[in-house]
């Protein structure tokens, strides 16, 4: 049975902690009544992860029973294995789930941008992990010891003034 609390000028009259209401108004006295609304309950888990200059955005969702098909990890509205071409690729993108023998559990959809394909291979393999350890904490000790919630920090090194690239000369000439 819903709670209900009466609204006057705008303010909870005996609230304490500020509710999120939704407000129904009732002709009769000029008074508000109000239902405090309960948080629906979660269901996925968000993270980011990045690798070079790009960056995935990554919802995390529990396969449901009846489907158990699960594995399903969607990037930018494609197929994963659509996504990455190559083999390695797709390795590297579903790594963190394989690792923890736990591929058919959890579904993943994927936005990421920026970069190049490999780059974005590794952010979507970080941006899963965070997502892994948010879901359940005890996956951070597996995780961790393999190295998937380190973030890379190389990046492509800028060009140097007087170079052809950031550390190619130009060609050499005796005379």
């Amino acid at each position: 049975m819903p709670i209900k609390k009466i609204i006057q000028n705008k303010k909870v009259v005996a609230s304490k902690k500020p509710v999120k209401i939704a407000v129904k108004k009732v002709v009769a006295k000029k008074k508000v009544v109000a239902k405090i609304l309960k948080p629906k309950p979660k269901t996925y888990w968000e993270a980011v992860g990045r690798r070079k200059e790009a960056v995935a955005r990554v919802r995390l969702y529990t396969a449901k029973l009846e489907e158990r098909e699960g594995g399903d990890i969607v990037v930018n509205d494609k197929p994963y294995k659509e996504y990455f071409p190559t083999l390695n690729l797709q390795k590297v993108a579903e790594s963190p789930l394989g690792r923890l023998r736990s591929l058919n559990r959890f579904r993943a959809t994927v936005k990421v941008s920026g970069g190049g394909i490999s780059g974005q291979a590794g952010a979507v393999k970080f941006g899963l992990s965070r997502a892994l350890v948010k879901f359940n904490l005890d996956f951070r000790k597996k995780l961790k010891r393999s190295g998937f919630l380190r973030r890379d920090s190389r990046m492509v090194e800028r060009k140097h003034y007087g170079l052809n690239k950031a550390r190619r000369a130009p060609q050499w000439s005796k005379r």
